[in-house]
């Protein structure tokens, strides 16, 4: 199959590069997974070899003021995904935008969406230990093995569809539903992931924030119209069938 590029995501005013399905908020994260190793302590890493009971291993993402890092926890072995978020970088309205993310996360409890284990805070740094989804995203799935058969995308959407479902019933809307931003676990079972412009939403209250990625994005945003929430992610799904089907 022929190399794609990735899409960007891009907010009211801003258009960023392509973001990896760790990405914490907007200003932060925009790695596509990285494979490479790192050594558990150089003089150019601020980040100490262990955070809590995990220890650090190798970086699977790198942003401006955060990175993504592949963990173990000391005790039990289990492989966990921490991003590490520099809040001394990042704005008053990212800091805002940050910490509802992680209010939303922790709401959050799907088999089909990527959990939040633990928060760890100092001063300076935020950690978010996350559910590590080892299959990688369907966009590079997509990329090395060409459309899903009608079965194997059937199954992957009933996933998604599942987990989308349960946001909404949550009242929350995730706004950036892409290929890019679904991920796969050992067994191949999707992982929604990047909350960075989900947000809560109550009828009759309507949304006006014009965000996700315009391949997936409904018309209305474009059109500059107010909307209730769910019906932005609903589109975006029918794009990502599409995709799912298509290559």
């Amino acid at each position: 199959m022929t190399t794609k590029t990735p899409l960007p995501t891009v907010n009211e005013k801003l258009t960023e590069s392509h973001t990896s399905s760790h990405t914490i908020g907007r200003q932060e994260l925009s790695a596509r997974s990285s494979r490479t190793g790192m050594r558990s302590r150089s003089s150019d890493e601020p980040q100490p070899p262990h955070v809590g009971n995990y220890r650090l291993l190798k970086t699977i993402g790198k942003g401006n003021f955060a990175k993504v890092k592949l963990a173990r926890h000391i005790l039990t072995g289990r492989e966990v995904a921490i991003k590490i978020i520099d809040k001394t970088q990042l704005n008053p309205n990212s800091l805002q935008k940050l910490f509802r993310e992680v209010r939303i996360m922790k709401i959050l409890n799907h088999p089909n969406i990527v959990k939040l284990f633990e928060v760890i805070e100092t001063e300076r740094t935020l950690y978010l230990v996350m559910e590590y989804a080892s299959g990688g995203e369907v966009f590079d799935y997509l990329v090395a093995h060409g459309r899903m058969k009608e079965k194997e995308a059937r199954a992957k959407f009933r996933q998604i569809v599942s987990a989308v479902q349960y946001c909404h019933q949550k009242h929350i809307v995730h706004r950036d539903l892409k290929a890019e931003n679904l991920l796969l676990d050992a067994d191949m079972n999707i992982k929604i992931a990047d909350f960075g412009f989900s947000n809560e939403f109550t009828l009759g209250n309507k949304l006006d924030t014009f965000c996700g990625s315009p391949p997936y994005a409904a018309p209305e945003l474009f059109q500059g119209k107010k909307y209730d929430g769910p019906e932005v992610d609903v589109w975006s799904l029918g794009v990502i069938l599409y995709t799912l089907v298509s290559g």
